[in-house]
């Protein structure tokens, strides 16, 4: 090892280091988008203007993700890890300017979002195939848990601390937080060593020009029919979920008379649930067939978490139900990815990781474009007290605002239980652990 590698930690210690950078980060970025999300409530009152911002900020992740991806394979991966950071830090730059002189409009934060994204699509392949190398494959479900967890400590203490700091520092002031804490993450990548990755068959298949790197990604899922079963599963709920992921603001905000107190209680209780879902995967190591917690996991997220969210009209219901439905986030997240982490050789995974997001998010943007005007022309003005569906629906969700929102979360969920009853009751799929050889199971190019 080189004199300044020996001066940099490795191993679980260097994946330490990097994890309690993220926590830091998440937590001023889970603090701006809080505040974000007041303010653009303020100044719309309409669910298309959270849908926009959630668009912008997602799409360019799915148009770059296979070219990020085979420039992670090309690239030093700890150098895309902090340029994908510094990215993010340097949109949130340019949000704190425009409000520090009093110009901040919507149709900033959508530009600032779509540059943010196109630099974020290269976060989740540089780090998840970083950490593949970094420590022992005995420890993937714990460190794909740790990471989820960095996500929901932010969830957590991020709109408490956004509530809090609000009135004294305003919208400026905790642009600035965020800021500080992107330069603290980068600093932890500094301190850290990731070692290089041994060449495989696969890798050796894979090289040649970028766009035949950028596509090897699909062929390589594509002839392993197992796992392109796997992600064909996060296509259908990702497209159902995401549709409540841009509503869960706005219909709490709708259905309790704009009460920012009640939105904080139900973010931060997402939290809760994804610290407490975090902590029992990394404690556990996970579940033995990585199936099961990802087909499981939907379903408790669909049952337990987002039918109980719109079925609710009080706010006790309504934690109940974000309790379960981030909860059920660590356990389906950190066994997917350690499935594969564990089946996919490390020095393709940049590619391969890159159009894995890809097939499972590419209907996100979809979801997120049609959220916003189903509930603001459809679905809302049906379930008002004089509604077209109210006198079918208002027994089950309620009439008035927020109702229509609410039977869009009970629809959705039902659709999300019949994808995973269909999912298990496909043999390619179920036995996706035992089919798919490990990548240390492979021969070596």
């Amino acid at each position: 090892m080189q004199e300044t590698e020996s001066r940099q930690l490795s191993g679980m210690r260097a994946f330490m280091l990097v994890w309690f950078g993220q926590v830091v980060s998440l937590l001023g970025t889970g603090m701006t988008r809080f505040a974000l999300t007041l303010w653009a409530w303020d100044l719309t009152g309409q669910a298309t203007a959270f849908a926009l911002v959630a668009f912008f900020s997602f799409t360019p992740g799915i148009i770059f993700s296979p070219i990020a991806g085979a420039l992670v394979d090309r690239w030093d991966r700890k150098l895309v890890m902090m340029l994908s950071d510094l990215a993010a830090g340097l949109g949130t730059v340019v949000i704190f300017l425009l409000a520090l002189s009093g110009n901040l409009h919507i149709w900033h934060i959508y530009v600032v979002s779509f540059f943010a994204g196109i630099f974020e699509s290269f976060q989740f392949p540089a780090y998840s195939a970083a950490i593949t190398v970094m420590v022992d494959k005995s420890q993937y479900s714990r460190t794909s848990a740790m990471m989820g967890l960095a996500e929901s400590i932010s969830g957590i203490a991020a709109p408490i601390g956004a509530a809090a700091l609000f009135a004294f520092v305003g919208l400026q002031g905790i642009l600035l937080i965020d800021i500080i804490t992107f330069v603290f993450a980068i600093t932890m990548l500094l301190m850290i060593y990731i070692p290089p990755v041994k060449r495989s068959e696969e890798g050796a298949e894979s090289k040649g020009s970028l766009l035949k790197e950028a596509l090897f990604g699909f062929r390589y899922i594509a002839a392993r029919p197992s796992l392109l079963g796997m992600q064909l599963v996060f296509f259908f709920n990702n497209l159902l979920f995401f549709f409540t992921t841009v509503l869960v603001a706005p219909m709490i905000l709708a259905r309790s008379g704009n009460n920012e107190a009640m939105l904080a209680a139900v973010s931060s209780t997402m939290g809760i649930g994804g610290v407490i879902g975090g902590i029992m995967m990394g404690a556990t190591g996970g579940f033995k067939r990585k199936v099961h917690g990802v087909l499981g996991g939907f379903l408790l997220a669909a049952v337990c978490g987002i039918m109980l969210m719109g079925l609710g009209q009080v706010l006790f219901v309504w934690i109940i139900g974000a309790f379960f439905d981030a909860f059920s986030g660590p356990i389906i997240n950190s066994s997917n990815q350690s499935l594969w982490q564990v089946k996919v050789p490390p020095d393709v995974q940049g590619k391969v990781f890159a159009t894995r997001r890809l097939i499972a998010q590419v209907a996100a943007p979809l979801s997120m474009l049609l959220a916003g005007p189903l509930a603001d022309y459809v679905f809302e003005p049906a379930m008002q007290h004089d509604g077209a569906l109210a006198p079918i629906f208002g027994g089950l969700v309620g009439t008035g605002d927020g109702a229509g929102m609410g039977l869009m979360f009970v629809t959705l969920s039902i659709l999300m239980i019949v994808v995973c009853a269909i999912a298990y009751s496909l043999p390619h799929i179920r036995h996706v652990d035992t089919i798919v050889p490990d990548f240390d199971e492979l021969p070596a190019a």
